[in-house]
């Protein structure tokens, strides 16, 4: 017996059986359940410019369309950070002012972070264009981890993260079905070592890659952080890409989407 029954007196035992064994009586409500909340995975995407002319253009690629995660739309080629990114070796590292604000805003951030962000960028951008980021100044690499990596040795680059300049930084808003803690890095296409044809079909994760101007770029069927991403290239650009810039922060906070710079 339970020692709530051994206090109770017969007449609230009697009352809490009919209670019990009541098969008419409806069930008291459930309290409601909160869906958990996705924490976001970090992530990078890899900006390539083509400075060559007077108007300024960027590499876009347009998602299968059969893809759960914005399919069809025409996005940056980038991902989120995998083991084998801590791993592989680099020609150069990224500025200081870089790593820094890559671990901004994060408390325990690994100190690796910043390196292997940026190297998930390089690695996405080959799996999903075929183009190799980097520099066969060195040589090819002594070893590499297995996967995608295998390509940079085959083909004698070493990823250069000198190269790359942080453009941004964006979470996705919370209740998504999947959520990422992106930061925007920007190349020019002269750090394009090589490339790798057949990888962009429609079989592909990308199903056509397009060099665009920021107007024609705009005109595309875009995720809206995408648009955002986009003026703030194009500011930053015009200006050179100074290495103290601030760089912008997007996120969301009780519905409420901001901005702040880091």
């Amino acid at each position: 017996m339970r020692q709530d029954d051994e206090q109770a007196t017969p007449q609230d035992l009697v009352r809490s059986d009919l209670v019990r064994s009541d098969p008419d009586r409806p069930d008291p409500p459930a309290a409601p359940s909160r869906p958990a909340l996705l924490r976001p995975r970090d992530a990078a995407t890899l900006i390539v410019l083509d400075r060559s002319r007077k108007r300024l253009k960027v590499l876009m690629g347009r998602r299968h369309a059969g893809l759960a995660f914005m399919g069809g739309k025409f996005v940056f080629p980038g991902g989120r950070i995998e083991l084998s990114d801590r791993q592989m070796p680099v020609a150069g590292a990224l500025s200081q002012r870089a790593d820094d604000a890559l671990r901004a805003k994060l408390p325990r951030a690994p100190h690796h972070l910043g390196r292997s962000l940026a190297l998930a960028a390089i690695r996405e951008t080959y799996e999903e264009t075929g183009l190799l980021i980097g520099t066969r100044d060195y040589g090819a690499p002594d070893t590499v981890p297995e996967g995608a990596w295998q390509a940079f040795a085959e083909e004698g680059v070493m990823p250069d993260l000198e190269a790359l300049h942080l453009v941004a930084r964006a979470i996705t808003p919370p209740k998504r079905p999947r959520r990422f803690d992106t930061r925007f890095f920007v190349v020019d296409r002269k750090a394009v070592a090589a490339e790798r044809p057949g990888i962009v079909g429609p079989d592909s994760e990308l199903t056509e890659l397009a060099w665009v101007d920021l107007d024609a770029a705009r005109k595309l069927d875009l995720p809206r952080i995408t648009r955002v991403i986009l003026d703030d290239l194009e500011a930053a650009a015009a200006a050179g890409f100074p290495p103290y810039r601030p760089i912008p922060f997007y996120f969301e906070r009780h519905g409420k989407g901001l901005r702040e710079e880091i």
